[in-house]
């Protein structure tokens, strides 16, 4: 049985170790000459540097034949260009594929495989999320020349997931609002114009926590929306308002550091979001004990979240192509199936 990792490897790729403030690779013996002769080879100081190294020394498409072999290449290779929350939600799934249909040929896949993945897996959604993984490494090995087709493209039709419906209402927004602060500055205040903001702009948290000083210009808010900063890299300008600016001017009052280059800071004065890893918690902790005072001290009765915030300011829009700019989506179809929640008005006929 192997030797269980120590807690900083965990969810790296085999004979990978973290030491020193770098990562290495064990070579397997014999392999050393593609190693430059060692035994441990440094990759790097950062887990994309540490990936982009490794994907260099990968052997040729003629060497990758089994479904691991695939996933390999597409953790060096494709996994490392994506937002780091959704790095770690691929590794996650990719070991899961492994596991499964790791040591199959990649001739051996058929849609029929696929059916029988997602009839035995527990979790229907996230076998889905999986299969998703695996249909885009068989797209990229298309493009790298393993194959010549996609096994299962436009052949399996997998049931979608059911839509959340969770329309915030007005009174709600009043509520939250309305909870008051002992502290002139603090997270009350800070969650209190988040939420005002987003309403206004629809911004997405990430975006929301990467707020800079300097991304207020005279113009509007400067905004390169982070989903689409490795792709299209469209920036976004979000026009002042009145309410948009008195929404700022507040966020600005509530943070504890007043010098911070960021919009919303911690006490250090540093940013929630943490870049390596996408997560932020000390803000889903500030968020968590907001919603809970609002639901024990308000008449609110149903917890929301923050993408319910986001899919508001999308509903309340007066036009579908309002809200897909506010949205940042390229394609409206995505904005009126999942972020416009609010119950259509239908005149009856007589």
């Amino acid at each position: 049985m192997p030797r269980k990792r120590n807690p900083e490897n965990q969810g790296l790729p085999t004979r990978w170790r973290q030491r020193r403030g770098a990562y290495y690779y064990q070579v397997p013996p014999g392999l050393e000459a593609m190693w430059d002769g060692k035994k441990e080879f440094r990759l790097g100081a950062s887990l994309p540097e540490a990936y982009k190294v490794w994907a260099e020394r990968l052997a040729s498409p003629e060497d990758t034949r089994t479904i691991a072999q695939l996933l390999d290449r597409y953790s060096l290779q494709v996994v490392p260009t994506k937002a780091p929350s959704t790095r770690v939600q691929n590794q996650v799934a990719i070991k899961r594929l492994r596991a499964v249909l790791g040591n199959a040929p990649i001739s051996w896949v058929r849609p029929q495989v696929i059916y029988q993945y997602i009839e035995h897996r527990q979790s229907k959604v996230a076998a889905r999320r999986e299969i998703e993984i695996l249909s885009h490494a068989f797209t990229k090995a298309v493009e790298w020349g393993i194959i010549d087709r996609h096994p299962f493209k436009g052949e399996v039709r997998l049931a979608g997931e059911k839509a959340r419906t969770r329309y915030v209402e007005d009174w709600e927004i009043v509520e939250c609002l309305s909870l008051e602060s002992k502290r002139k500055a603090g997270s009350v205040l800070a969650v209190q114009a988040y939420i005002r903001i987003k309403l206004i702009t629809g911004l997405r948290r990430g975006d929301l926590l990467r707020l800079t000083m300097s991304d207020l210009q005279e113009d509007g808010i400067h905004v390169t929306p982070a989903k689409t900063a490795g792709s299209t890299a469209k920036r976004i300008i979000l026009a002042w308002t009145d309410e948009l600016r008195a929404s700022v001017e507040m966020a600005k009052q509530a943070r504890p550091v007043r010098i911070s280059p960021w919009l919303f800071c911690n006490r250090d004065g540093q940013s929630y979001l943490n870049e390596e890893t996408g997560r932020a918690g000390g803000w889903d902790s500030m968020w968590r004990g907001f919603m809970e005072r609002a639901l024990k001290e308000t008449g609110i009765k149903v917890r929301f979240n923050e993408h319910d915030l986001r899919a508001k300011c999308a509903s309340d829009a007066a036009t579908l192509e309002h809200a897909r700019a506010l949205m940042a989506h390229a394609d409206s179809r995505i904005t009126d199936r999942v972020y416009r929640r609010k119950p259509e008005l239908v005149q009856p006929l007589r």
